[in-house]
């Protein structure tokens, strides 16, 4: 062990241990969720302490035996982030230790990624850990910043980046459901308003009404990236830049965008952007829209493809796993059910960030990292189930058109297509002939001897403006 020192005291940290006694404290303090910081946070905010070091050592406050380990220090623990979010194994949380749900506006984990860069740039000079007296975690590592400059600067970055990958699968989606579209075009079907019959139309007319629903969705997203780019790096503690110099609020921003590859910029308000986290209410909601879009869809299809042979049967969805420990055969569309709880799990989520966005007080906003972790939580969930929702659900869908015909011609709903042809009074007596009688609607046309089944069929899809032999 090691004996470390705060405002509060001593305490032994583990000899081996990157991170110190303000990220141990923290870790002491808090209940242990079982979930962990938000990779992207973690990378993104080695990046903003990456450009403030780079920064200060520009402005002269940085001295060059310290930025050289220091800077080297980060961009090894940024590759190793990347590995992470890769897939590949990495020792990460070994390092970043803090709970996700902590107390102090984000201050647990921002000393956490500053004591383990001292460490590490300790151990890259030759160093021993715990050594602050050359590399500092404060004095060094968090030199012109606060946590509540860095930690909401770090959630934008990941935000845009978690953005990105977001609307991406969007497209993903939006193509899947063109692409059934395009296939199910001259299927007729039944129509439905209020799960009751209502006039045709076909299989691709409403999987191209599920594309457009999407598309917006899409589109909502890529706009909404403008949000998140006016960040408040160099506002320090309240936005008004107290413990830094003019030239590192002006420099730091652009470095920043250096590094990151991200449009991001200074706030025109550095105390308006501390404050306030409206804008994460704002693209949370437009993210909740999505998962509202999505839960329509799933649902619908869920209802077109119930029975198979007691239900509507109208679509089948390729089968994944077996639905049931008593009914031999039973398949239920789990991807579906899957895709509806996740996003019901986002809008949950939209619930709680309005809440806490507007329980800030004054200067701060002490209830950051919930925030974070919920946002950035919603952007992954949605991405990942959208991405499975594509691949073992949308392409695999097949159209039942036998289920479909029968649906169709089998309902009274068909008689909307025929009043142009026979009038509404001669098409009305054959509905409540049917009714009276309890017979399809198609029999009494063809008792009626004015069609038969494949005339009805055609004058449909004329109708519609199909060419359907």
């Amino acid at each position: 062990m090691r004996i470390e020192k705060d405002s509060l005291g001593q305490m032994e940290v583990p000899s081996d241990a990157l991170y110190g006694i303000h990220t141990l404290r923290s870790f002491n303090n808090f209940p242990k969720s079982g979930e962990k910081v938000n990779l992207h946070l973690i990378k993104a905010f080695f990046q903003v302490k990456l450009a403030a070091a780079e920064t200060n050592y520009k402005c002269g406050l940085l001295l060059k035996e310290k930025y050289d380990p220091i800077s080297e220090a980060i961009e090894e623990l940024i590759h190793e982030t990347d590995s992470c979010i890769k897939g590949d194994m990495s020792s990460i949380y070994e390092k970043i230790i803090v709970d996700p749900y902590q107390g102090g506006a984000g201050t647990s984990l921002n000393m956490n990624v500053n004591e383990v860069i001292a460490n590490t740039a300790l151990e890259i000079a030759g160093r021993d850990y715990g050594d602050y007296d050359y590399i500092h975690p404060i004095d060094d590592v968090n030199m012109s910043q606060s946590t509540n400059d860095t930690f909401p600067t770090a959630l934008k970055i990941a935000s845009i980046t978690l953005l990105r990958e977001l609307q991406e699968s969007f497209a993903l989606l939006q193509n899947s459901l063109q692409k059934k579209e395009e296939e199910f075009k001259n299927i007729l079907k039944l129509g439905r308003t209020q799960f009751q019959d209502a006039v045709p139309i076909t299989l691709g007319q409403e999987f191209g009404a599920y594309a457009q629903a999407i598309a917006r969705d899409r589109w909502r997203l890529y706009n909404a990236e403008e949000r998140l780019r006016s960040v408040n790096l160099g506002g320090t503690a309240v936005g008004n830049s107290v413990s830094t110099t003019r030239e590192y609020v002006l420099n730091v921003n652009s470095i920043l965008k250096k590094i990151t590859k991200l449009p991001v910029a200074k706030s025109e308000d550095l105390i308006d952007a501390t404050q306030n986290m409206d804008v994460f209410v704002e693209v949370h909601g437009i993210v909740k829209a999505g998962a509202v879009s999505i839960i329509k869809i799933c649902n619908d299809l869920r209802f077109m493809s119930s029975g198979p042979n007691g239900g509507i049967g109208e679509i089948n969805l390729p089968p994944k796993q077996a639905g049931s420990s008593i009914m031999p055969g039973k398949v239920n569309p789990v991807i579906l059910e899957s895709a509806i709880q996740i996003c019901e799990l986002v809008k949950g989520h939209d619930v709680v960030i309005s809440n806490i966005a507007g329980g800030g007080n004054l200067e701060l906003n002490p209830f950051g990292p919930l925030l974070a972790h919920l946002f950035l939580k919603s952007l992954e969930l949605l991405r990942e189930s959208n991405r499975n929702l594509v691949k073992n659900c949308i392409d695999g869908i097949t159209a039942n058109e036998e289920r479909c015909k029968l649906n169709l011609i089998n309902s009274s709903a068909v008689a909307a297509s025929l009043i142009s042809t026979f009038g509404y009074d001669t098409i009305q007596e054959l509905v409540k002939y049917a009714y009276n009688n309890n017979i399809p609607f198609v029999k009494a046309l063809m008792k009626s001897k004015l069609l038969s089944e494949d005339q009805i069929y055609e004058i449909i899809s004329k109708d519609l403006g199909l060419n359907i032999e």
